[in-house]
């Protein structure tokens, strides 16, 4: 046994861990080899793996007492912060992985596992030291969820993921509580950096490559946070007033596509309300629409402690809400982490008759399931030993796909021949941001700086610079260090810029051939991005670009910027005086080899933005009611905007933004020619054909974008949707591909809330074949000659409040 005080997104925890009590012996029936795994000397049904899982479970379910059935609806416990939260332990905790986020109950008797939880989006997160061992228990950290949806690349995403999975399964997880595919409703929100993108198709494709990838070894997955988990302030008491067609076409869209194109092992439920109920005890959303409607067969578990108001407070005995039966009746399987008031919860609701033994079993025989389908069950011997050297090169790789080039003036980038020295400014070129905070951190064993990154390509950067941010870079991280010593939940706040003497800005333009600045922003759980020093940029950073830009540029120098942040920033009041500007996201740890790898024209950037960059954040539809009333502790957000979210609003009610939804340069270009679509009448299905050149001088990838225009005689639609997309191969200068794309009679309908149907109009169809949401390159329409349901579904999930969604 071994003890680890660990870390993770939202409490210290005590882990223990060990495989089985008894490690199951062999058993040999009609020549072939079982687990005995109650050690009994005879092959049980339920250990039989020539049965379906049905009829295993089935024989479980006999044996199962009251007590063990209750035991697997929770997980095993948190503790810590004694004295402020009691006895946060159900049954003991016995974590098989240090820093694990949560446990299954095991049931020694039966020789059932613990199946084992490890966050995050952008890795195992996993305690990197262990007590009597100088073995190191390192992960990758990847890029984050919005740098890989910007690779618009679903076979990389695929990569990524088998690559995640196969450290999920090399250091004992079973269930990586991954990927959040919440939809970027606004540019505050804290935690958009997990997120995947403002449009639910990019969001719900990346997501299953992504999910296909971590499973294909027999790993599982947890979507999350399901759904309209927005925003984060006051997030566990929150309320989301929304339209069912909003719901529908925005916020469970991608949720759906993820689930019928992946079969994620379980979802995650998200704490806020959604019209006035509990996400986590909402029959309607779990039962109705998740499993009847779109046929979802696996677990759904809380977030930690969800379902629960107020947070914390709640779990000290303030304002609790009974929940957990109710949980249990819609639908929701497994309560985490577990707390002792939940047992007891369940037990007097059956006895009281509120929960009957029958709804208990449901949820019970969805977790045996996950439990038998696990390498855990299987006695899988974990390596403790992933190849972190082959993921290092894929996180590389990957976050070079996703960096995008937004501006590029008279070719400023790749960094010319015989360019050598360079000025290296911001704090964050000397301490690269690699990923999120909370959950979404992974701990890795190193982070490559931009300066080490551009060494690295050979270049040389300025000692004196270098001289004068270390220090204070240093002095930096050591105060959040020992910040987060005393308050593990605060969130990392932004690195300042030491003051720059004009003197020294001109010394370095004299000795150096290009000036580089990093500009950065981390973001984590628990809170939302702030308009002011944040979303915009300090004047600490707004004098660094002007000093910088005037003086290198009166000595006929280029000034480029990195943009080091996991989301949209302002940037239209300051672009203009720099030459180029490269988002370079939240890349993982092997960052500034991936920028440098961008500046240096090793790699051509193809990445392509899958949110819009609002001019300033009052054009974005939410910005009046994004997190909701009353501002200190919303309890009430309106969803007033509808459908209009993100290129939906930006395009059809022509809102100029810094730069589009799907929009990235290239060092090279591309011609888009001869579209051909299969039929002029729609019938069940329809292709679009396409060639794509490289017309430049240099290789390169293109991502290509379809959007369709539908009728609005009926209801009120975008003026465009993405429907499909492709990234083609890497073609060389000269080079044409060919693309083609299928439209289905789904990708034709919206949602009709009068008639609770998706119905796909009759009427004249527009196809824009797009290199962005504003660079249409080709077009061509067909006709739907009559109106069709597509899909007749439940009048469920109404929205109570009495506002209109917005029209245009």
């Amino acid at each position: 046994m071994i003890k680890k005080y660990i870390l993770t997104g939202f409490c210290l925890i005590v882990a223990t861990f060990q495989l089985f009590a008894q490690p199951p012996k062999q058993i040999v029936v009609d020549g072939k080899t079982f687990l005995d795994l109650n050690n009994d000397g005879k092959l049980q049904p339920y250990e039989d793996t020539r049965l379906p899982n049905n009829r295993r479970i089935s024989d479980l379910m006999t044996r199962l007492t009251l007590d063990e059935k209750i035991n697997l609806v929770l997980g095993t416990g948190m503790k810590g912060f004694e004295g402020l939260i009691k006895d946060m332990v159900v049954g003991g905790t016995e974590y098989l992985v240090p820093g694990a986020a949560g446990t299954t109950y095991h049931l020694d008797k039966y020789g059932i596992p613990a199946i084992v939880m490890t966050d995050g989006p952008a890795g195992v997160r996993i305690s990197p030291t262990r007590k009597n061992t100088d073995q190191t228990f390192y992960a990758t950290g990847f890029p984050v969820g919005t740098l890989l949806a910007c690779t618009w690349d679903t076979k990389l995403i695929e990569q990524v993921g088998r690559a995640i999975g196969n450290e999920v399964l090399e250091y004992g997880s079973d269930i990586q509580l991954a990927p959040a595919i919440n939809i970027m409703r606004n540019p505050l929100c804290g935690r958009n950096y997990e997120y995947y993108s403002e449009d639910p198709l990019l969001t719900g494709k990346i997501a299953a490559a992504m999910i296909n990838g971590i499973q294909e070894n027999g790993s599982g997955t947890s979507v999350k946070h399901f759904a309209a988990n927005n925003s984060e302030k006051n997030r566990m008491d929150l309320n989301v007033n929304v339209s069912q067609r909003a719901l529908r076409e925005i916020y469970l869209r991608g949720f759906e596509i993820a689930v019928k194109e992946s079969n994620p092992a379980t979802i995650m439920s998200s704490y806020n309300k959604i019209n006035g109920i509990y996400t986590s005890a909402d029959y309607d959303l779990l039962t109705t629409i998740l499993r009847d409607e779109w046929g979802y067969k696996g677990v759904v578990i809380t977030d930690w402690f969800g379902g629960y108001s107020n947070g914390l407070e709640a779990l000290m005995g303030k304002g609790k809400e009974h929940n957990t039966s109710l949980q249990l009746k819609a639908g929701n399987d497994l309560l985490m982490p577990g707390i002792p008031s939940q047992k007891e919860d369940i037990l007097n609701d059956l006895k009281s008759g509120a929960l009957t033994e029958a709804d208990l079993d449901i949820c019970v025989k969805r977790i045996l399931d996950m439990i038998l389908s696990s390498n855990k069950i299987r006695n899988y011997q974990f390596s403790n030993k992933p190849d972190l050297k082959k993921h290092a090169e894929l996180t590389r790789q990957a976050a070079t796909e996703g960096m995008v080039l937004l501006e590029n003036k008279e070719n400023a980038l790749p960094l010319a021949p015989g360019t050598k020295n360079l000025a290296v400014f911001g704090s964050l070129s000397y301490n690269l941001i690699a990923g999120g905070t909370g959950s979404g951190d992974v701990n890795k064993a190193y982070i490559v700086s931009l300066k080490e990154g551009l060494k690295n390509a050979g270049y040389s950067t300025d000692q004196k610079l270098e001289e004068f941010y270390t220090p204070f870079v240093n002095a930096e991280v050591a105060k959040v260090k020992e910040a987060l010593k005393a308050n593990p939940l605060m969130l990392v706040p932004l690195m300042p810029q030491p003051k720059l003497k004009e003197s020294m800005i001109k010394e370095s333009a004299s000795k150096n051939d290009v000036a580089i600045i990093t500009i950065g922003r981390s973001s984590g759980e628990l809170d939302d991005r702030k308009i002011e020093a944040d979303f915009k940029l300090t004047q600490e950073e707004l004098n660094l670009i002007d000093n910088a830009s005037s003086i290198f540029h009166a000595q006929g120098k280029k000034v480029i910027v990195v943009l080091n942040n996991g989301g949209a920033i302002e940037v239209t009041s300051w672009k203009d005086k720099v030459d180029a500007i490269l988002m370079a996201w939240l890349p993982g740890q092997e960052a500034g080899n991936s920028v440098a790898d961008i500046l240096s024209g090793k790699e051509n950037p193809s990445g392509k933005l899958s949110m819009t960059f609002p001019i300033k954040y009052e054009d974005v539809s939410s910005a009046d009611n994004f997190q909701g009333l009353p501002a200190d502790k919303p309890t009430e957000v309106m969803y007033k905007e509808g459908v209009y979210v993100g290129y939906r609003y930006f395009n059809t009610f022509n809102v100029k933004p810094a730069y589009e939804f799907g929009y990235g340069l290239s060092y090279t270009t591309f011609e888009y020619s001869d579209m051909r679509i299969s039929d002029k009448v729609f019938d069940n299905e329809l292709y679009v054909s396409f060639n794509v050149k490289n017309t430049g001088k240099v290789s390169g990838k293109e991502i290509v974008q379809l959007y369709l225009s539908s009728p609005t005689n009926v209801i009120d639609k975008p003026v465009k949707e993405l429907k499909a997309f492709a990234k083609t191969r890497l073609l060389k200068p000269g080079e044409e591909q060919t693309i083609t794309l299928r439209l289905s009679l789904r990708d034709l309908a919206s949602f009709n809330q009068g008639k609770s149907a998706w119905v796909a109009d009759k009427g004249s169809y527009q196809i824009e074949v797009a290199a962005s949401a504003l660079d249409t390159r080709q077009k061509e329409s067909f006709m739907l000659p009559e109106t069709k349901i597509v899909e007749k579904v439940n009048n469920v999930l109404n929205n109570k409040a009495s506002f209109v969604d917005l029209k245009p």
